[in-house]
This record gives structure tokens, sequence and C-alpha cells, in this order.
């Protein structure tokens, strides 16, 4: 069986397909633990997150297609995650200044949003450990959505 090296710019290549050099593993892993970083740093403030996540794509934009695609599932993740949090937030803020009522339907949102944080937190730090050993760890939906704007 014979090997051949894919070159990394060609983005009309699968992800699977691409052969990282170790560099690019560790900047596409980075992109995930610095998402991690920004959500410990600004909890409070879902937009921080996205700002981080957005500004490391900004920057790796021109790198190669493992570290380009990577660093887009990373900021397409946050998006979904950046919404929900946003209204939780601000529902909170209404709650505590007694502008609403709690009802059981902000701790449904509540219950639900906390759960999503969890499961992207886990996805996070499996994709971080899987991008640095040059493995890729496609999300649920939004690996497809990564796809189509990377193929572009």
């Amino acid at each position: 069986m014979e090997f051949s090296k894919i070159p990394l710019n060609d983005s009309s290549q699968p992800i699977e397909d691409v052969v990282p050099l170790e560099d690019e593993k560790e900047r596409a892993s980075n992109c995930y633990v610095m998402s991690l970083v920004a959500v410990m740093v600004g909890l409070p403030m879902p937009i921080i997150n996205l700002l981080a996540t957005g500004f490391f794509y900004f920057v790796s934009r021109k790198s190669t297609f493992f570290v380009r695609w990577n660093s887009m599932q990373a900021l397409v993740s946050q998006v979904p995650l950046f919404v929900m949090n946003n209204i939780l937030f601000w529902w909170t803020v209404r709650i505590l200044f007694c502008f609403t009522d709690l009802s059981s339907v902000y701790i449904a949102y509540f219950i639900t949003v906390n759960l999503y944080n969890i499961y992207d937190f886990i996805e996070t730090v499996r994709s971080a450990v899987g991008t640095r050993k040059g493995k890729i760890h496609r999300w649920y939906l939004y690996s497809t959505i990564t796809d189509k704007i990377c193929m572009r």
C-alpha cells in the first residue's frame, strides 16, 4: 500500500484525508483550548467566548486547511452557545431585578442551557485532544456546516 501526501492547502479534499504537520496539530488544538480558556475567563459575559474564537479564526484564515477547518468548527460551535447563553443571561438579569417572575419555563431553560454547556465543554476537550493527535473530531451538525463553509 502506497501513501501519497495530500497538499495541505487543497480545500477540495475531505478533512479526513489531510495529513497535518506537528505545528498544525498544535495550532488546531489551540483553537479549542483557547475557547475553553475564554469560557473560564468570561463566564458571566457570553460574548467574550465568541469574540475570542472569532479572533482566532480571523488570525488562522490564511493558515493551512487543517487549522482553518478546526478553527471554523470551533467558531461554528460557539454561535448557538452564544445565543443560548445570552438569552439566559438577560433573562436572569430580568429576574434578579424584579422585572419578571421566576417560572418553571425559566428553570427548564436554565437546565437545558447548562446541559448544553456541559456537552459543549466535553466535546471541546475531546476535539482539542483528538486534534493534537492529528485526528479529526467531527461534531454532530457543526462539522457539516464547517465542511460547507471551508469548501468554498
